[in-house]
C-alpha cells in the first residue's frame, strides 16, 4: 500500500514538473511575442534605436564604464584611484531603468517641478560662489526694445584707453603679432542684452537696449586684443532685428545668428576662436567681483553639450577659466554645460572646436564693469594664445 502511494506521489510530482516547465515555456513565448509586437507596432519616437540607446547610456556615470573595462583589461585599473567609488548594483539598476540617480535629486525633481529642468545643466568647474542655485540664466524674450541713445555714463573713459594705445608702439619691435591674419571672431546672438545701471530711469523698464548693450563689452575686448597683436573681427549684426523681420521667436536667436558665424568662418579660414558675448540675468551679488579696488563683472563659460564634439570646446573653456583663476581668483564663475529641454544645447559651437559662449556680468552690472572685464579677459586670452603658439612651434609675425 505504501509503495503504491509513493509511486503515485512520484508520478504526480513528475506531472506537475512537466506542467510547470510547459507553463514557463508558454509564458516565455507569449512574453517574447508581446515584446516583439510592442516594438514593431510602436511609433518611431518609442522604438528602440541607436539614438535611444545613446541617450540611455549617456545617463550613466563614466565611472561605470571604467569599472567594466578594468575588469577586462588591467591597463584601465591604473586609471582608478582610491577615491573612485565602487559600483552599487541596486543604484545602477535603478539608474538604468528610470534615469534617476539616488544621489542626485535633480534627476527626479527635474521632470516634476516646472522650471526645475534647468538644473539638468552641469557645473563642470565651479568658480567662487557658483552652485546649482545660481546657474547662468538666459534672458527671457523682451516685450520691446528701447531705441534711445545711451546715457552719457556709458561712454568709456578716454585716458586709460590712450595709455593702452601707446603700449604696442613702445614695444612694436618685440611684441608678437598675427600680422594680417584675423584669428578671433566675436559676435552677439543676443546683441540687445543690456546693463540696467547704465540706463536712465525711463530705460530701466527692460534689460534690453539697442545702443548700450553687450556689444560695448565685445568691442572693448576686440580693441584690446588688437593692441596685443591678435587679429580680431567683430560682427555687429542686429540679431534682434532679424528676428522681427523674419517673424522668428526669441528662442530662435541662435538659428538667426548661425548664418553670421558660418559665413565668417567659411570666408576666413584663419578664424580659429569664436566667442559669443552675452550677459546673465542673475542678481548683481552673483555676477560682481571687486579686485584691487576695481569692480568687475564676473564671467562664466557656457558650453553646449549637445554638440557631438563639445569636449574640445569644453577644454578651451576649462583652460581659460583656470588661467583667469590663476591671475584673478574669483573673476570666473566657472564652466557650465547646457543641454536638454528649454535650451539651445549647441549654441553654434559646432562651427569651431575653439568656440565659447561668454556671459559677462548680469543685468545688475554696469557697462563699465563689463568692459573692464572684457579688456582683462583679452589680456588673459592673449597670454593663453601666445603660450599655445610657443608650444605648437608657431612663429609670431
Amino acid at each position: 500500500m505504501r509503495k503504491k502511494k509513493k509511486g503515485y506521489q512520484r508520478k504526480r510530482t513528475g506531472v506537475l514538473f512537466i506542467y510547470k516547465r510547459t507553463l514557463i515555456l508558454i509564458c516565455s513565448v507569449l512574453f517574447l511575442l508581446t515584446g516583439i509586437a510592442a516594438m514593431t507596432s510602436a511609433g518611431p519616437a518609442y522604438r528602440l534605436s541607436s539614438q535611444a540607446l545613446t541617450e540611455w547610456t549617456r545617463q550613466m556615470d563614466s565611472g561605470v564604464y571604467l569599472h567594466l573595462l578594468s575588469n577586462e583589461n588591467k591597463v584601465f585599473q591604473s586609471m582608478q584611484t582610491d577615491e573612485t567609488p565602487s559600483i552599487q548594483l541596486a543604484d545602477l539598476l535603478l539608474q538604468m531603468m528610470t534615469t534617476i540617480k539616488p544621489d542626485d535629486p535633480r534627476t527626479l525633481l527635474g521632470s516634476e517641478i516646472p522650471g526645475f529642468s534647468l538644473y539638468e545643466n552641469q557645473i563642470v568647474i565651479a568658480g567662487e560662489g557658483t552652485n546649482y542655485t545660481n546657474l547662468p540664466i538666459e534672458s527671457g524674450q523682451p516685450d520691446h526694445v528701447i531705441e534711445e541713445e545711451p546715457p552719457a555714463d556709458t561712454e568709456k573713459e578716454k585716458e586709460p584707453e590712450e595709455e593702452k594705445e601707446t603700449k604696442p608702439e613702445e614695444n612694436k619691435n618685440t611684441a608678437p603679432s598675427t600680422g594680417d591674419k584675423d584669428v578671433v571672431f566675436i559676435y552677439y546672438t543676443h546683441n540687445q542684452e543690456s546693463y540696467l545701471p547704465s540706463l536712465d530711469a525711463k530705460q530701466q523698464e527692460t534689460a534690453y537696449n539697442k545702443n548700450a548693450n553687450v556689444t560695448d563689452a565685445g568691442e572693448a575686448m576686440a580693441k584690446r586684443l588688437e593692441e596685443l597683436g591678435i587679429g580680431t573681427v567683430t560682427d555687429q549684426t542686429d540679431i534682434g532685428a532679424i528676428l522681427n523681420e523674419k517673424g522668428m521667436a526669441y528662442h530662435q536667436s541662435y538659428e538667426a545668428s548661425r548664418p553670421v558665424v558660418e559665413a565668417a568662418v567659411s570666408k576666413n579660414k584663419d578664424l580659429a576662436f569664436v566667442f559669443d558675448i552675452h550677459r546673465d540675468s542673475l542678481k548683481r551679488k552673483d555676477t560682481t567681483k571687486e579686485i584691487n579696488g576695481d569692480v568687475y563683472a564676473k564671467v562664466v563659460f557656457v558650453v553646449g553639450a549637445e554638440n557631438k564634439d563639445y569636449e574640445k570646446n569644453l577644454k578651451l573653456a576649462t583652460d581659460l577659466h583656470e588661467k583667469i583663476e590663476a591671475e584673478y581668483p574669483g573673476l570666473s564663475r566657472g564652466v557650465i554645460t547646457k543641454q536638454g529641454a528649454g535650451v539651445d544645447g549647441v549654441y553654434n559651437q559646432d562651427v569651431s572646436d575653439k568656440a565659447a559662449l561668454l556671459e559677462i556680468g548680469g543685468a545688475g552690472n554696469t557697462v563699465e564693469e563689463a568692459t573692464r572685464t572684457a579688456e582683462l579677459f583679452a589680456e588673459i586670452f592673449a597670454d593663453y594664445y601666445w603660450d599655445a603658439e610657443k608650444v605648437q612651434g608657431g612663429q609670431a609675425q
